[in-house]
């Protein structure tokens, strides 16, 4: 499998460019995307009656949100893999680490509200604890979630990181240590034991910061408030590969030991980009949660971090556009599939993958190009 998603990477144009964060087409793309998520699909979900035409609903919504968390984790994989050639097989680790630290909030502001009427969470109720772990200490507080969310998969990366770029082991191989990482992390929150939920994982959330959570207003300020860290993220990865750290990132991919010839050290460089992609997979891992309602251990399974890698190669590597495209792409045909013809799903996933693989090495994004520079030359 790792083999098969380093293929095509000798043909990706990943010349370092100097210029601009954004030109005015692209500063009006971001606007137009600001004004949807901000504006547009609110109206359209709140002020539209539901019996329109132009109505949209609440699944749409929630559905939509939930993808632009994973477009979060394709983007955080393109800043890695495609302008830092670090192929990492264990991002779904950090976003569930970041819905998880959500989630222990989430859990603590059931209150008495839950089936045994205990302030404990019911499962720990069910499987007679006293009193709450102690890595549940700061779950009741809001602020230090949010510091948690970045700190806990940022920490862990950071730490795993250092010893794995120190030891130089790249390539095939820290994709193979980074999926055993994520493997051996869901057999552990597997176990009741570890106050995590289980199986079952944490679920039928009632509040956030003490306002309803399953109602039209928090779901359509959930999909806003994911829409713009989206924009955010996009913004911040433009300026990281704009910067003279992006193109130093880059030379660390095409050429590191030449990077290591001329005075720089790869390790700080790699280490700190593979960090920053664990936090904002941690960030998008803490908005996908109270949007979709659960989070249990299969966010942690190694084929869920490799549909990451599979978004960001389909919508194209190396263009950060590219992997938002390739995850609204895959996860919009994944919902059209699974409803009406679920059987064929993982067929048509596979097929999709190997398509891409052997004939758009360059992605959506790629090809789209392609056909703009051929109408150019045509011209």
């Amino acid at each position: 499998m790792t083999a098969v998603l380093n293929a095509g990477t000798a043909g990706v144009d990943l010349v370092p460019r100097r210029g601009l964060l954004l030109g005015p087409k692209g500063w009006a793309a971001v606007l137009a995307a600001a004004l949807s998520v901000g504006v547009l699909v609110p109206l359209l979900n709140l002020a539209v009656p539901a019996d329109s035409a132009w109505h949209l609903s609440d699944y749409y919504v929630s559905l939509f949100g939930k993808i632009m968390c994973y477009a979060i984790c394709a983007l955080a994989m393109d800043l890695i893999w495609g302008y830092t050639g670090i192929l990492s097989l264990g991002h779904g680790l950090f976003f569930a680490l970041g819905g998880y630290v959500m989630g222990m909030y989430l859990m603590r502001q059931i209150g008495t509200d839950g089936h045994y009427k205990s302030e404990l969470p019911d499962f720990m109720v069910f499987l007679d604890w006293k009193e709450l772990p102690w890595h549940w200490a700061l779950s009741d507080s809001f602020l230090a979630t949010l510091v948690l969310v970045v700190a806990v998969p940022g920490g862990l990366a950071f730490v795993f990181g250092y010893f794995a770029f120190r030891s130089r082991i790249k390539g095939v191989y820290f994709s193979i240590i980074t999926q055993a990482m994520t493997f051996a992390a869901m057999l552990l929150f597997f176990r009741n034991e570890t106050g995590f939920g289980g199986n079952n994982g944490f679920t039928d959330f009632k509040r956030i910061l003490d306002i309803p959570i399953a109602t039209s207003g928090m779901r359509v300020t959930l999909f806003a408030i994911t829409g713009f860290v989206l924009i955010g993220f996009f913004l911040l990865g433009r300026w990281i590969v704009n910067s003279k750290y992006g193109r130093v990132l880059q030379a660390v991919r095409d050429a590191e030991s030449r990077v290591m010839f001329t005075g720089y050290n790869p390790l700080g460089y790699k280490l700190s980009i593979w960090t920053l992609s664990a936090m904002m997979c941690g960030v998008a891992g803490a908005l996908y949660v109270p949007q979709v309602g659960i989070i249990n251990p299969s966010e942690m399974s190694p084929a869920a971090s490799i549909e990451i890698a599979i978004w960001t190669a389909v919508g194209g590597r190396a263009s950060l556009i590219g992997p938002i495209i390739g995850a609204f792409f895959v996860n919009g045909a994944k919902s059209w599939f699974t409803v009406s013809f679920p059987e064929f799903w993982l067929y048509f996933l596979g097929a999709l993958f190997i398509g891409v693989t052997l004939f758009l090495p360059h992605g959506i994004v790629g090809l789209l190009r392609g056909r703009r520079k051929n109408t150019e030359d045509r011209a």
